[in-house]
């Protein structure tokens, strides 16, 4: 292990690695009751307003744009679009591998800058017309780590597939990750958790599970990401948080970061964020988890959301609204396979289990901590391997 991390390290054995075995002791312990009653007929059986439903419908428009004789579909939604006029098409990333499909029109310019905000710093472009023939790409020299441009040369009335990755993409080789949570008011002071982030070469990027900010407004977000790109060496890939719904415009959210919910894969192992803002999952959310759980059945596979479905200390409501929806997610995720499940929201460090999947409360990005605990800031890294599974979970204190 790293000498950028602590020695507390909670170790994942095998009995919660990856696995057959570890799904099949699962299953035998009764959680097909756990989860009988589905996220969505929770909702409808108490006649629930759906809370997210707005976030959810912006969430399939994510990546979406048309501008300039050229139409832009990231697929997946894995990136948003911030620019696209006068030969200029800039993203900002929200996984480590993504593709983007652009349809030139007859009148369109042949030569585009591309422009990738919060990219891993190793990644590549390959650019292709749909019968796979590469298209003509200068790279440009990178203004930051995690910012990436290209000169790519699209001919008008085509198609393109423009695939941003690094070349280690698709191996299947263990590898690190950080988790994180909860900024919010300490925005000024999250260089400290960025700097120590990058003491530790082998982290490939953070997985953050909500509240980037106190309240959610555009000049806050601005002033994450630029803080990110400045001071990170690596890219952040976010779900929201609670305190991304405080804002008088909640899509400032969408249009700036992405989606709130969303599924990649890198080197073989799977990720899922999933919003959980308000204390519930959307039925729209709960539907695409569905698919990508199926997906993921005989992979590793690490979900992250803001808000637990059950708080683990359970005197603070700090979990779900409706304790049927709790159970039945996390009997579903159980059920499915996940390796583990990553929280924010709670403004401090635990380490328990959810119906037998490893799960980590990680709330130390610098928000107003839980009083007398002496957990300050900090984050997690996490060691997983696509053959085994999620092998070490480490704390990592800031302060």
């Amino acid at each position: 292990m790293s000498g950028a991390r602590e020695q507390d390290v909670v170790r994942i054995h095998e009995d919660t690695a990856h696995g057959s075995a570890a799904r099949g002791a699962r299953s035998r312990h009764g959680l097909r009751a756990l989860g009988a009653l589905g996220l969505t007929a929770a909702l409808l059986s108490t006649g629930c307003v759906r809370p997210s439903e707005d976030r959810a419908v912006r969430d399939t428009r994510v990546g979406q744009a048309q501008a300039d004789a050229l139409t832009v579909e990231v697929e997946g939604g894995l990136a948003s679009v911030r620019t696209l006029s006068s030969g200029t098409l800039e993203l900002w990333g929200q996984a480590p591998v993504f593709t983007t499909r652009v349809t030139a029109g007859a009148d369109a310019r042949t030569d585009w800058l591309f422009t990738v905000h919060n990219a891993m710093p190793a990644a590549v472009l390959d650019a292709v017309d749909e019968a796979g023939t590469p298209l003509t790409v200068e790279a440009l020299p990178d203004a930051h780590p995690t910012m990436k441009a290209w000169r790519v040369a699209l001919r008008p009335g085509t198609t393109a597939r423009l695939t941003v990755a690094p070349p280690d993409w698709d191996t299947r080789e263990p590898f690190r990750f950080a988790a994180l949570a909860d900024v919010q008011e300490a925005l000024s002071k999250v260089g400290d958790i960025y700097a120590r982030l990058n003491q530790d070469p082998s982290l490939r990027f953070i997985f953050f599970a909500g509240d980037l900010t106190e309240y959610g407004t555009r000049e806050q977000l601005e002033e994450f990401q630029q803080r990110l790109e400045a001071d990170s060496r690596i890219p952040l890939f976010a779900t929201l948080g609670n305190h991304e719904t405080f804002s008088d415009d909640a899509r400032e959210y969408q249009r700036l970061v992405g989606r709130g919910s969303q599924h990649f894969t890198f080197r073989g192992v799977h990720f899922s964020l999933v919003d959980s803002g308000s204390s519930t999952v959307d039925p729209m959310v709960e539907e695409a988890l569905d698919g990508w759980l199926e997906e993921a059945r005989d992979a590793v596979h690490v979900v992250a959301m803001h808000i637990p479905p059950l708080d683990p200390i359970g005197v603070r409501g700090g979990g779900f609204a409706m304790r049927n929806e709790a159970a039945g997610l996390v009997g579903k995720m159980a059920r499915a396979g996940v390796d583990l499940t990553l929280y924010g929201h709670i403004h401090s460090y635990y380490s328990f289990s959810n119906a037998g999947i490893p799960a980590f409360i990680s709330g130390g990005g610098g928000a107003i901590p839980e009083r007398f605990d002496g957990v300050g800031r900090h984050f997690l890294a996490v060691d997983v391997d696509p053959s085994t599974g999620v092998r070490d979970v480490g704390l990592v204190r800031v302060d």
